[in-house]
């Protein structure tokens, strides 16, 4: 699967969809193509159970990697059938509660790109 996703929620929906506090109205773009290392928002628990909305540069940087960044494999693209086993993903499948808020997925095709939904 192709690493692009359409993220075109409105504040509204997502603290509704996750039940954010009330705070000021954030100023969410619509991206209809967000690409990996682009920032992003998520959606992370927060302290006292609650959960709140954070920027993020999209992808994944495991906990034991020591090597500069520039020499990070490409880490955004889990299979669901080995994304508990693999190393480079194990652990945050195990431990951690990310949530990313998308619409769609960009899935190309030769010359035609498709949208799935």
């Amino acid at each position: 699967m192709c690493g692009r996703f359409v993220q075109r929620y409105t504040w509204d929906d997502i603290q509704d969809l996750y039940e954010l506090p009330d705070g000021p109205a954030r100023n969410l773009q619509a991206h209809y193509n967000v690409a990996p290392t682009d920032p992003v928002e998520v959606v992370r628990p927060a302290a006292n159970d609650t959960n709140e909305l954070v920027s993020v540069r999209w992808g994944l940087i495991p906990w034991w990697w020591k090597k500069p960044l520039k020499q990070l494999p490409a880490s955004f693209n889990a299979r669901a059938e080995s994304v508990a086993d693999k190393p480079m993903f194990r652990d945050a499948f195990r431990h951690r509660g990310l949530r990313r808020s998308k619409d769609d997925v960009h899935q190309p095709a030769p010359l035609v790109p498709r949208r799935i939904r």
